[in-house]
């Protein structure tokens, strides 16, 4: 379960991001996670509040988690088409020269704090 490495990882950036901003006290923390990036939602919310009962600065903190929907984009064609419902080759030329436009993103997206 690398999830729980995620939310550790994602702690520590928001530790930094409190102490540059003296923040004493995070509310909320809006995480956007990718479709494809391996990330499943609610193995990430469960290891969140887990985490969070362990670091003063985010206990009873609201957790918001954003899907971002995989898109990819063919490079023959220029069109973009959902990369789960199709894959690697284009639904509308064949082409298999085609790239992941989003949906593996694993970031902080927005925080509330004091």
């Amino acid at each position: 379960m690398h999830e729980l490495g995620v939310v550790f990882a994602a702690m520590d950036t928001l530790d930094d991001i409190a102490k540059e901003n003296e923040l004493t006290r995070i509310s909320s923390v809006t995480m956007r996670l990718g479709e494809v990036s391996g990330i499943l939602e609610d193995y990430f919310a469960d290891c969140w509040h887990w985490a969070q009962k362990k670091n003063d600065l985010l206990r009873d903190s609201e957790l918001k988690i954003e899907r971002v929907d995989a898109v990819t984009v063919c490079n023959d064609c220029g069109r973009t088409y959902p990369t789960v419902e199709y894959g690697r080759v284009c639904p509308y030329c064949g082409s298999d020269q085609t790239y992941l436009l989003r949906g593996n993103e694993v970031e902080i997206k927005e925080i509330e704090g004091c």
